[in-house]
């Protein structure tokens, strides 16, 4: 899921650099995000992280001797689903057979229906102690958009992707909205905990759970907090067995000891890089770079360029405010991707004015040396001056006069390219 939102700057058009910056749709690993439930009264399993064949292998001994387990649990540890069905969860009987699975695991590059075919490298596991799981089920709190509320989701179908449920098995996937004034009422959670069929302890523990997993999701300020699966065991237990936990980039303010938790070596490095100048850019894999103010416009300049016949490499918003800092930060990253053919720069100048702009992208253009072809659209406040500008710059900026224009010139771009 895609949260963009732009960037504000101070009112001399110039960007603040923050020393430490504000990652934007910041994931975490699932031994973290079940470190932060489990001090909300979350239910979640024993588990120790390891970063060696040794630690993991302690662990497990641990485990082993503290709560008597006939099996552990040996995880990888990326941020992707589908980890178990690519071999990245494996059970051991034994320390030394943990020993063996860790030894396997750390370096290997794991490939899942969600990391892509280049993978993700493990560097670190979770060993956890095993349950005697006797049903799976799926529990998840997110906001939806189209209500203002948040929404709490259940299914009987744990351990599935919750977007094929939602679209092949509908009836087996129950939503309640929870007003923001009330928050989750005692009857909503006992509502979900009816649709999965418990009874009894089962019941009771499934409502204490779901209760106290929104409380989490409030209290974190978080995006999403799902559960996938939610395992019930034969002992009557409910916990959660994998956790994702993805906050509210405009929150993490108020919790700065969540970016502790932050692991970049999970990220695509580009991402990184802009985040350092709080943009907003996400890598794609097309070949025409695009640079935009506003969510909105950059998603339909990212059409503009599929219906020109290129596809766009990124989605980079770089704020209400595109200052010549921002904008040669904007240009460095998208020129570090060697896929890039050409770029389209569109700009509507509403807050800053286009002459502004105009003098800032042509002046990251000298101080960086662009050598692609860039398609420059301004419109707004003082656009036929700014347009002149570029005319005369005797850069390599190409003018366009509307999306239309730009679109055939981005096209033009790339067949001579």
């Amino acid at each position: 899921m895609l949260f963009a939102q732009s960037s504000v700057f101070p009112a001399s058009g110039v960007q603040t650099i923050v020393s430490n910056p504000i990652p934007k749709n910041m994931n975490i690993h699932e031994y973290q995000g079940k470190d932060i439930l489990r001090k909300f009264g979350v239910a979640v399993p024993r588990g120790i992280v390891a970063y060696s064949p040794e630690e993991a292998k302690q662990a497990a001994e641990q485990l082993f001797e503290e709560l008597g387990c006939p099996v552990v649990v040996v995880k990888a540890q990326i941020h992707a689903g589908g980890r178990g069905k690519a071999g990245g969860v494996k059970l051991a009987k034994s320390p030394e057979e943990a020993f063996e699975i860790a030894r396997q695991m750390i370096g290997l590059t794991l490939v899942t229906h969600q990391t892509g075919p280049e993978g993700k490298e493990i560097g670190r596991l979770l060993v956890e102690e095993g349950m005697n799981i006797e049903k799976e089920f799926y529990v998840g709190i997110t906001l939806d958009r189209s209500t203002s509320k948040n929404v709490l989701m259940v299914s009987t179908e744990g351990g599935m992707e919750i977007e094929k449920v939602a679209e092949e098995t509908p009836e087996r996937l129950l939503k309640i909205q929870i007003d923001p004034l009330f928050g989750m009422q005692g009857f909503q959670a006992r509502e979900a905990a009816f649709f999965l069929q418990l009874q009894g302890e089962q019941f009771r523990n499934a409502v204490t759970f779901i209760t106290a997993l929104y409380n989490a999701y409030i209290a974190i300020d978080a995006a999403i907090a799902e559960i996938n699966p939610l395992v019930v065991t034969k002992e009557g237990k409910v916990l959660a067995l994998d956790a994702k936990i993805n906050f509210d980039d405009n929150a993490l303010y108020r919790h700065k000891d969540f970016l502790e938790l932050r692991d970049t070596n999970e990220e695509d490095p580009f991402e990184v890089e802009a985040s350092k100048s709080n943009l907003n850019y996400v890598r794609l894999d097309g070949n025409v770079g695009c640079m935009v103010n506003g969510a909105g416009l950059a998603m339909g300049t990212m059409d503009i360029i599929q219906l020109a016949g290129g596809k766009p490499a990124n989605f980079l918003d770089v704020g209400g405010s595109a200052s010549p800092q921002t904008v040669e930060e904007g240009f460095k990253i998208i020129l570090s991707d060697k896929n890039v053919k050409a770029i389209l720069v569109n700009i509507f100048g509403g807050i800053v004015r286009c002459d502004r702009v105009a003098g800032g992208i042509i002046e990251a253009a000298k101080k960086i040396g662009l050598h692609l072809p860039v398609i420059v659209r301004l419109e707004g406040t003082n656009a036929p001056i700014a347009q002149q500008m570029l005319d005369d710059s005797g850069l390599n900026l190409i003018a366009a006069k509307g999306l239309r224009d730009a679109a055939q010139k981005v096209q033009e771009a790339l067949i001579a390219s």
